[in-house]
């Protein structure tokens, strides 16, 4: 059951080949299972437990897992060479690893870790570290396949799209429900049950969905609310689709906006329009960012923005969807074409109380970047 073609599969490891041999790396110990998915089609949520994919230079892998996916491997991946580590009180699946990396005669190799991954938990790394640091030369690959990642195959994009068409549908199918007493639960429920129903996928993150002082939040919390006469409702929600994710961002007013939202969303629609302008080749990570800055910082804006305006988008697993490179100061990687970046505008007023979002999915191209979405960036007013 795979999502893609072989010869995608085999581009993908291609160019990873590429990249080691640049790096001058003899194999590579995968941990995400971001990494893992794009490499082989491996779909699980097993990496909270101790799993690794070991990659070489000659493209020979090797997945060391727990028996529970030893079936989700067989039937989601290209994978042939699945070793299974035994649940029992003396395991040890780090000698097991040392073991396998032997058998693929990698002693002494220069072998590339992904550490910086939610797949390595930092008690597994630091059992890595000791136990394989004088069996191999272990060196810092977190990153690699990432920035492989971040450029997408026309076949990803595809998949993005139709993302971004689930994103549109569950915000049109929840939108008639937000009226004065509408319970949060029924949106956040009609949200991913649009997308669900539709063909679509479990985000890697929940949904984010919040009236009144919530709707100041950037994070999901337990806990419902019913919509006032005259209220504020942010919500920040994803299409998924083969694990791939579009995300869009939105504060929806109930009654008649204060001068506060109309400035803020004004406000909102600059920056993101100037972050667009930006956001192509020539430019970095950290030009958009400060292109965002300068129109927050020109409206006065400075200590309501954050630190940090967005990020790339792809195939991602829980706990979030965020993936690397992201919009903040300083960022020095480049911009690509067909790269899918997520762009939020997210002006958080605490002293007055208003919440304004404004955010979606772009596909980056050799000049502007074309929104996913086909959704208005008006300022939705439901009663006003």
């Amino acid at each position: 059951m795979l999502h893609f073609s072989m010869d995608e599969y085999q581009n993908r490891q291609a160019r990873l080949i590429e990249r080691m041999k640049e790096e001058k790396l003899d194999a590579l110990m995968l941990f995400s299972q971001e990494s893992m998915y794009w490499l082989t089609g491996y779909d699980t949520f097993g990496f909270c437990f101790f799993q690794c994919l070991v990659f070489t230079g000659e493209g020979e892998m090797r997945l060391l897992t727990r028996s529970a996916d030893l079936r989700q491997a067989r039937h989601t991946s290209t994978i042939e060479n699945i070793v299974v580590w035994r649940d029992r009180g003396s395991a040890d699946p780090v000698i097991e690893l040392r073991d396998l990396l032997e058998d693929m005669d990698l002693l002494g190799a220069k072998i590339g870790v992904e550490w910086q991954t939610h797949g390595l938990t930092a008690a597994n790394g630091k059992m890595v570290e000791e136990r394989l640091g004088s069996f191999a030369s272990l060196k810092d690959a977190s990153l690699l396949v990432s920035m492989l990642r971040a450029v997408k195959s026309p076949a990803e994009i595809t998949q993005i799209r139709e993302a971004a068409r689930l994103a549109d549908d569950a915000y049109r199918e929840m939108l008639p429900l937000v009226r004065p007493g509408a319970d949060e639960a029924e949106l956040l429920a009609t949200l991913q049950g649009s997308v669900l129903k539709n063909g679509g996928d479990y985000p890697a993150n929940p949904f984010i969905l919040g009236s009144g002082d919530d709707a100041l939040l950037c994070r999901y919390k337990s806990g419902r609310s019913r919509l006032k006469e005259s209220d504020q409702l942010t919500v920040e929600w994803a299409g998924v689709k083969a694990q791939y994710h579009a995300a869009l961002m939105r504060t929806i007013i109930l009654g008649q906006p204060s001068e506060r939202h109309l400035e803020l969303h004004a406000a909102a629609v600059e920056a993101l329009e100037a972050v667009e302008k930006a956001m192509r080749p020539g430019q970095t990570f950290g030009d958009v960012f400060d292109a965002h800055a300068a129109v927050m910082e020109a409206h006065d804006l400075a200590r309501h923005r954050l630190s940090a305006c967005g990020y790339s988008l792809g195939a991602r697993y829980a706990p979030s969807w965020m993936d690397a490179p992201m919009f903040m100061s300083g960022n020095q990687t480049e911009i690509q074409p067909d790269m899918t970046l997520f762009a939020h505008m997210i002006i958080m007023d605490s002293e007055s109380g208003t919440a304004m979002t404004l955010g979606r999915t772009y596909l980056t191209t050799n000049g502007a970047p074309e929104p996913f979405s086909r959704l208005s960036l008006d300022l939705e007013v439901v009663g006003g």
